[in-house]
């Protein structure tokens, strides 16, 4: 005689190692090591899940467990809404070879009526979801990521070579604010590397040019442009109400001036220069920055460079020119950097410089150290407020 569902279903509880709610909750509040798996369709975990949990809906269990829990000694406990999907979920799992798995019973519902802890997922519209739907798929990013993006603020210093790639993708990928800082025009020879700017929109301010193309590309995005160069006397105010700062500049006086801000301010920068066939990006991660998002702090630019070089060693792009598409991949590196913190995934560049050849098409990783007599960052710093940034990178004339 066939198996029923009936008989299948008792036979797998009888096999399932089942805990209550009660159980759960003790064992999670004494801080106990468990990964909760919440097998319920996505339209259910949106209306609350408990706090922790991971979502695999239960048709895509075989599909997707070993990525988003790889470790099969894992201590797992499944629930669903009463208690059968999870239990057939452990079924699956055991024979999957994980080996530490247990069903919550009854299940969410129940979890809900006692007033046990819940919480509910940000509230993304139909056409985030179907917008952003590439991300949500990764573990890293999902719906919480996605909403944290959204709520974010990247200032970019500059909307040129650098800043075109990366104000596009950051924009691309739902970074809710976007402020710009640039005092230029749209000029014809922005538009070899410039991808931000099109010929309908030569000799109108950058800034407002940065603004129609991300308005084309993400009407979620709202751009803030800041039509001024960045000073001694702007740079707290421009800095205060974002999370992260790209730099783009092509100038030692400007970015010893961020660097400095930065370290005072607390904000991260991700640096990126270019030079004719080569590039660099790494990110420079002061205390104040570290700690609140979680990372161990790394050197300042006035550790990687305690005095510029002299200008005749270091022309701008207008002097020595510079590969087009190489804007592109270090702006694109920028962009990747600054996601990576606000999502607070991954390995970022603090203490590291990436260097990139695009002759040889060679990538170089150089480790940075902080400097214990950096002037600014160090141990007893000198310099505590703003400089003469112009006359001391004159220095040596």
């Amino acid at each position: 005689m066939p198996t029923t569902y009936t008989d299948l279903l008792a036979d797998v509880k009888k096999k399932t190692k089942e805990v209550s709610l009660d159980e759960l909750k003790r064992r999670l509040e004494a801080g106990e090591k468990i990964t909760l798996l919440d097998v319920r369709e996505k339209e259910e975990n949106r209306a609350g899940y408990i706090p922790g949990s991971v979502s695999i809906p239960r048709g895509f269990l075989e599909m997707q467990v070993e990525s988003k829990i790889p470790d099969k000694s894992a201590k797992i406990v499944a629930y669903c809404a009463g208690g059968t999907r999870s239990a057939l979920a452990a079924a699956t799992l055991a024979e999957l070879g994980y080996t530490n798995v247990e069903t919550a019973m009854p299940g969410f519902v129940r979890w809900k009526d006692l007033g046990y802890p819940m919480e509910t997922p940000p509230q993304l519209t139909d056409a985030q979801r179907d917008r952003y739907s590439r991300h949500i798929l990764l573990p890293e990013v999902g719906e919480v990521g996605q909403a944290r993006l959204l709520q974010s603020k990247v200032l970019l210093l500059g909307a040129g070579g650098l800043g075109s790639p990366a104000a596009l993708y950051l924009a691309a990928a739902g970074v809710g604010t976007l402020g710009i800082v640039d005092a230029d025009t749209v000029d014809a020879s922005n538009l070899q590397r410039q991808i931000l700017h099109a010929t309908s929109r030569l000799g109108i301010p950058k800034v407002a040019s940065a603004a129609k193309a991300i308005a084309d590309i993400n009407p979620d995005v709202k751009v803030i442009g800041h039509e001024e160069r960045l000073t001694s006397a702007n740079v707290d105010r421009l800095f205060r109400d974002y999370d992260v700062v790209v730099d783009g500049t092509d100038n030692f006086p400007t970015r010893y001036l961020v660097n400095d801000a930065s370290v005072w301010l607390g904000k991260p920068v991700v640096h990126g220069s270019i030079f004719r066939f080569d590039g660099q990006v790494t990110t420079f991660l002061p205390p104040k920055a570290a700690a609140k998002f979680g990372r161990d702090p790394g050197p300042c630019y006035r550790c990687l460079y305690p005095e510029p070089p002299p200008p005749h060693l270091a022309p701008s792009c207008q002097e020595a020119g510079v590969l087009g598409i190489l804007c592109g991949i270090v702006g694109t590196l920028q962009a990747t950097e600054a996601i990576k913190l606000l999502l607070g995934k991954g390995d970022v560049l603090a203490g590291r410089l990436v260097t990139y050849d695009s002759l040889k098409m060679q990538f170089r990783e150089l480790k940075l150290r902080k400097d214990p007599d950096c002037p600014v960052c160090g141990k007893s710093p000198t310099i505590t407020s703003y400089i003469d940034y112009e006359g001391f990178c004159a220095i040596g004339v």
